[in-house]
């Protein structure tokens, strides 16, 4: 399950990213009324603890947040260079970044005080029905690039870590290979589980850097379909559908 998420690219940041005081505001104190989990990533390590927002400064300019019950912990945050506090509530997952972090004494325990983030990142349910690509089903997406040496091309083949009915995400192809916002990729071959390739036309929108629970990095590329067919649009409606109702039936079992 992924953890940190980092916007790289995107053909429009304010989908994911707040900067008006007010809504991020909104936000926050969303989470310290539903005394929302966060977990605390000390600068760029996986290691992480968890903690809460307990208030907001009168100014609005800082956040109090619990500190760690372990007091190693503690003394690796006061001499950290940052700290990216990531969460989820109401299935929308929320990110910020904090330096300059502070210990203090709040209400008879150990707290941090941190600045009121200047940007927060939300990520919202999608448009278009979702599911995350579940296992066993491994889906992958054959993508034609072209190398700059004449016309050749060659297919890269990507992992799907996520599909709708409007498009996918994939794993970005390694370094040396272009794939930037709006760029779009025809011929690409969608390999559904059953069904066979599906061809279809990629365009780029966002790039996002994901850190996963063992500290592993990846990144991903969300697309959406150019000018898909009606019948393929369908296919790939029934193929979600159909994992949708095997995931449910995996769970009630469990």
């Amino acid at each position: 399950m992924p953890l940190k998420f980092e916007l790289l690219q995107a053909d429009d940041y304010s989908r994911y990213l707040l900067k008006e005081k007010t809504d991020i505001l909104f936000n926050l104190r969303n989470l310290m009324q539903k005394r929302a989990m966060i977990s605390a990533f000390i600068d760029a390590s996986a290691d992480s603890f968890l903690t809460a927002i307990l208030a907001i400064t009168p100014d609005e300019r800082s956040l109090i947040l619990d500190a760690a019950s372990d007091e190693s912990i503690n003394q690796r945050v006061e001499a950290a260079d940052q700290l990216i506090f990531v969460t989820q509530l109401d299935k929308i997952k929320i990110q910020f970044a904090a330096r300059r972090i502070t210990r203090l004494p709040h209400e008879g325990h150990d707290a941090f005080l941190i600045p009121l983030p200047a940007v927060l990142l939300r990520l919202q349910r999608r448009e278009y029905y979702r599911l995350t690509a579940p296992s066993p089903h491994y889906l992958s997406c054959q993508v034609p690039i072209h190398t700059g040496e004449g016309d050749k091309v060659i297919s890269v083949e990507t992992d799907v870590v996520d599909i709708s009915g409007g498009g996918l995400a994939i794993t970005v192809p390694p370094n040396g290979i272009p794939f930037e916002p709006d760029m779009e990729f025809a011929d690409c071959r969608l390999m559904l589980p059953e069904v066979g390739p599906i061809a279809a036309t990629l365009r780029v929108r966002n790039i996002f850097r994901i850190t996963n629970r063992d500290g592993s990095i990846m990144l991903r590329a969300g697309c959406e379909f150019v000018n898909l067919s009606p019948g393929m649009a369908s296919t790939i409606q029934r193929y979600i559908l159909k994992a949708e109702r095997e995931r449910n039936a995996r769970e009630r079992i469990r």
